[in-house]
């Protein structure tokens, strides 16, 4: 029987409890390298390789709870891999009359590529669902916010303003440039069979007339792409799911970085629906889910360049190569799919404060503006006095505790100007509106 699981996520509060965690569990490992020994004996029954009555064996026996998941492990550093103490196993537990079809012609990098592809696939799935609920969440708070004004910030200073609606939809466009890259990897995603060294040899002494047509009749039974060729050696579905789940949790650290500053006391424009307390300090609403999105994001770029590191591969099967990848794709996995649900959970419950962004509108005395009245200044009253007059006032606004509407009201020459209309932030936002519309337009 599989034992207890010991990966229950004690110290990796980013992805405990969440649906990836369930598809990445041991148990699930585990499982997954048994539906690929299966599906390899059912493959075999259409070539003549195998009866019908042993595909139903296996098939049959391929079940997870039958196994010590922990004994697995421990007898796994024997031969480096748990896939050989596992077929020891299944072999046994199918019986004398069809234990011989269990594994036949494979290697154990067969099975373990392909579990871990099947793990990949049915993990991926879930982060999809999680980073549509995170779009459409973003995507109504754009449209809601279309026109809401807000402090458009520069290395750190107040620049010009811009729109939250606008913010928004540019967080939703990172959201789905990673859904479109991990959708991309998912559905390229590749079974592995080649034999022990790639030649697939072993199914054609077992009597196969085309050995080559095998590997997509396995494909098929796993709801894989067929592979052009096996690539025990040639690692890019593991480099494409590096990149693409080191992309995805960039994107939604961008998201979550931004609600950290905006949530800040000082600032509190936005918050998350329901924060997290403090061990020691009862008033304390922490943004949670968002420092836990950033610090999945601040370990993900040295797992997938792990990973990248091992397409360097010897030979036909390389010796350690393959290896090293199994843990760090695996973390990467839970990492994105735990960052992607909280992502939901954190786009969905977001409380903006229109009314604080509108207030630190005001916060530079009306010098938020500064690029637009120089502009609109410089025909009424040339270039350079605009430009001298702007700088004078600018640093007036700040000595003498007055907004530069009421600096420039007093000087000569400006009586004709509509000063509340060109002093008021929120009418100068752009084509912030034109903008935040075009990028909702996408799907």
């Amino acid at each position: 029987m599989t034992s207890a699981p010991t990966d229950t996520g004690l110290l990796a509060p980013g992805w405990a409890g969440s649906p990836a965690a369930s598809t990445t569990s041991d148990s699930a490992f585990l499982q997954a390298l048994l539906d690929a020994e299966a599906a390899l004996t059912r493959a075999q029954v259409p070539f003549g390789l195998a009866p019908a009555a042993a595909a139903t064996a296996v098939t049959g026996a391929a079940d997870a709870s039958r196994f010590d998941v922990r004994s697995l492990a421990e007898r796994a550093r024997g031969g480096g891999n748990p896939v050989i103490p596992l077929v020891a196993d299944l072999t046994k537990a199918v019986g004398e009359e069809y234990g011989p079809y269990v594994h036949r012609g494979a290697t154990s990098q067969d099975i373990m590529d392909t579990a871990t592809i099947l793990v990949a696939g049915r993990t991926l799935a879930l982060v999809l669902d999680d980073l549509g609920r995170t779009e459409r969440a973003l995507a109504r708070l754009a449209a809601e916010h279309r026109d809401t004004a807000m402090p458009g910030r520069t290395l750190t200073q107040h620049a010009v303003p811009t729109s939250f609606g606008l913010k928004a939809a540019g967080w939703r466009s990172l959201v789905l440039d990673a859904r479109d890259r991990v959708q991309a990897v998912r559905d390229l995603l590749p079974a592995q069979l080649g034999g022990a060294a790639g030649t697939l040899a072993a199914f054609l002494t077992y009597g196969a007339e085309d050995a080559t047509a095998l590997p997509a009749a396995y494909a098929r039974e796993l709801g894989l792409r067929a592979p052009l060729l096996p690539w025990h050696t040639l690692r890019t579905p593991v480099a494409d799911l590096a990149g693409c789940l080191a992309f995805t949790a960039g994107a939604l650290a961008k998201v979550a970085v931004d609600v950290l500053t905006l949530s800040r006391t000082e600032i509190a424009e936005v918050a998350e629906g329901s924060g997290g307390g403090s061990s020691a300090m009862p008033h304390k609403a922490n943004p949670v889910r968002s420092t836990l999105i950033v610090a999945a994001a601040r370990r993900a770029p040295q797992l997938a360049a792990t990973l990248y590191g091992s397409m360097p591969a010897e030979d036909e099967r390389p010796a350690g190569a393959w290896h090293a990848e199994w843990e760090p794709l695996r973390d990467l996995l839970r990492l994105v799919g735990g960052a992607a649900r909280d992502a939901a959970e954190l786009a969905e419950g977001l409380r903006v404060q229109a009314d604080a962004m509108r207030e630190h509108l005001g916060l530079t005395h009306g010098l938020i503006v500064a690029e637009r009245l120089s502009a609109e200044l410089t025909p009424v009253l040339g270039r350079a006095r605009a430009r001298e007059l702007l700088t004078e006032l600018a640093r007036r606004t700040y000595t003498e505790g007055r907004t530069l509407r009421e600096l420039l009201a007093e000087e000569p020459g400006l009586q004709d100007v509509d000063l509340d209309e060109l002093t008021d932030p929120a009418h100068y936002t752009g084509a912030s509106a034109f903008l935040t519309d075009r990028a909702l337009e996408r799907r």
